[in-house]
């Protein structure tokens, strides 16, 4: 008895001595990946993992149901798109053809109103409220320096880094994209509850403005820029720029640090349904009309959905580029597999919401799994 006693005492001063080293070397942030991650069963972040952390609500304004399109869910899914479907744990699929709900579907326990976390789709909506904040008079241009609202970047590289750097992912710092590593900023960024404290630790390593690099250090800082420029939390701006604006159906949370810090996790995080995050698709398919109304200059739509690199055509400001089978797709992409992806010339859009992408981990290109939702889709058109 006494033995096992000094065990359990062992045991916590073990642990004790754990949770201080955490503190002392500033990891303190795994204590909350372990509890809402990894304890769960989860090597990375995960659809539902948004109701473990704090968030603030946006709300939606009157509702705009999408139209029911003639052909109303005719043509089931493919036996192709049955079997990704199956293997990467598809929650929602959805084809809107002339901005009318030609076929949906949803899988697992699912249903249209269930929110799950957009993940890096969120980088779109960060973009496009850049270009809302230029277009209010908030921020002068894409050329503006980072450094006018964010003076610990105004020395040195970082001072030549411009805000339309952070939109096209060209900053040149040192953010490293890797998401299965405990120990990495991405995961520090996801977990610590002082996520300015974190991107203002970030160096400038490369001239700003040259190349694009896959970094959603990038679109946190963007999403700071927004917020001292317009004096405006940016959850509200996205509320009252898009959200409300486009009808969506059903209020959306969008994940911040913590309560007391109140930033959100712009580069991810918006827990939505695939039915109000296509309309953000609607509204860049329509260059920026939403009824007859210009909410979003076309202009800077037509920006966003246009390379600014010659050696990187798969990225604009915000939104990813993809040729296939002779047609031009933009489209929003996140973790995991999330998508909404546009054909303006054909008045398509798909939107795929799931737990996986398959086996590929592969950041910053495009996986094998997106061109099969699009094949798919249109063998269904085709019907």
């Amino acid at each position: 008895m006494k033995i096992l006693k000094y065990f359990f005492k062992g045991i916590l001063i073990l642990f004790g001595l754990i949770i201080i080293s955490l503190y002392v070397t500033d990891t303190d942030y795994l204590i909350k990946a372990v509890r809402t991650i990894y304890l769960k069963g989860y090597s990375t972040a995960y659809l539902d993992d948004f109701k473990e952390f704090d968030n603030q609500k946006v709300e939606n304004g009157i509702p705009q149901p999408w139209p029911i399109h003639k052909d109303y869910n005719k043509v089931k899914e493919t036996e192709a798109l049955n079997t990704i479907n199956k293997s990467n744990g598809t929650i929602a699929y959805v084809i809107i053809k002339n901005d009318s709900i030609w076929f949906e579907n949803y899988y697992d326990g699912y249903d249209e109103n269930s929110k799950t976390n957009s993940f890096s789709m969120a980088k779109s909506y960060v973009s496009g409220l850049m270009f809302k904040a230029i277009q209010d008079g908030y921020i002068k241009s894409l050329d503006q320096p980072v450094s006018d609202f964010l003076p610990t970047f105004n020395k040195g590289l970082a001072a030549k880094m411009t805000v339309g750097d952070l939109s096209s992912m060209a900053s040149g710092t040192t953010w490293d994209e890797k998401y299965y590593s405990p120990f990495s900023i991405v995961t520090r960024a996801y977990f610590d509850d002082d996520l300015e404290k974190v991107m203002l630790g970030l160096k400038v390593q490369e001239t700003p403005g040259q190349k694009f690099k896959y970094a959603s250090g990038d679109t946190q800082m963007l999403a700071m820029v927004i917020e001292r420029a317009t004096g405006k939390k940016l959850y509200k701006y996205l509320e009252e720029s898009f959200w409300k604006p486009l009808g969506c159906e059903n209020e959306t949370l969008w994940q911040v640090d913590s309560k007391k810090h109140d930033l959100v996790k712009s580069y991810c995080c918006i827990a939505s349904n695939a039915k109000d995050f296509a309309r953000y698709g609607k509204l860049f398919k329509d260059y920026g009309k939403w009824h007859g109304k210009q909410i979003l200059d076309s202009t800077f739509v037509a920006k966003s959905v246009t390379p600014r690199f010659p050696d990187s055509p798969q990225y604009g400001y915000g939104w990813w580029l993809k040729e296939q089978n002779g047609k031009q797709f933009f489209m929003m992409r996140g973790h995991l597999g999330q998508y909404v992806i546009v054909e303006p010339n054909d008045n398509v859009i798909i939107v795929r919401l799931g737990h996986s992408k398959g086996n590929n981990k592969e950041v910053g290109s495009f996986t094998q799994d997106i061109s099969v939702y699009i094949d798919e889709a249109y063998k269904m058109l085709e019907q």
